[in-house]
């Protein structure tokens, strides 16, 4: 029987794209699938789609702090519980970067690097506030995840591999039909994909899917 697969578009700017990396990276209900996590611009696929930043619109701006924080709660994933400053910051030197890593370290031994320069990004940006958008700073962040030389190469071909990767990864989003993070593009074992937006339809990933729901602790929370 087929393995469930699930593709997770990216960018480190989406507090609700974040808490939906942490859920797959760290729940069981998910050990069992085949995930594969893109980096993308999520500018370009606003912009694709014509649609508005929610913290450009009166009320969602203040209701989506207030949701990031029951969401971080209820599942446990690591959140400062104020906004960063000068939030949302430009994520497009940063996203570059992450695909030009992925440029370097392509297929599933790829993904395991990309998760964890993901895993320390998020990190600095939604829980320590760190402007990882900052040059300086990314290379902080890069440098310790990945080591000096590494970190280096990534830096050194964000500006041209980097953009163009994520150029088509972007342009890929928008074909699967996001128009905002997170974006799951969901494959079950018959072969049949659907796509799910928004971390309050993640009981929607599992149900597609034909994954067992837990009854505990956050997965309480949705439907």
């Amino acid at each position: 029987m087929a393995q469930p697969k699930i593709t997770l578009y990216v960018d480190t700017v989406s507090p609700f794209g974040y808490i939906a990396y942490y859920i797959l990276r760290n729940d069981a209900v998910f050990s069992k699938c085949d995930i594969t996590y893109v980096p993308i611009f999520l500018g370009g696929v606003m912009k694709a789609c014509n649609n508005t930043s929610p913290i450009n619109i009166k009320n969602k701006d203040k209701w989506i702090g207030k949701e990031r924080t029951r969401w971080s709660h209820f599942f446990k994933v690591p959140m400062n519980k104020e906004m960063p400053a000068g939030f949302p910051p430009l994520t497009l030197g940063i996203m570059r970067a992450l695909c030009a890593l992925t440029v370097l370290h392509p297929g599933n031994e790829g993904q395991e690097i990309l998760c964890m320069a993901l895993d320390a990004l998020f990190k600095a940006f939604w829980v320590e506030h760190k402007k990882t958008n900052e040059k300086e700073v990314l290379a902080e962040v890069l440098h310790d995840v990945l080591g000096e030389e590494v970190a280096g190469k990534v830096l050194a071909m964000a500006g041209k591999e980097g953009k163009e990767v994520l150029n088509k990864n972007t342009d890929k989003a928008f074909q699967d039909g996001a128009f905002g993070l997170p974006w799951f593009v969901a494959t079950n074992t018959k072969g049949h994909t659907e796509g799910f937006w928004g971390i309050d339809h993640i009981a929607q990933v599992t149900e597609h899917l034909g994954l067992d729901k837990p009854k505990t602790g956050g997965w309480k929370s949705v439907l």
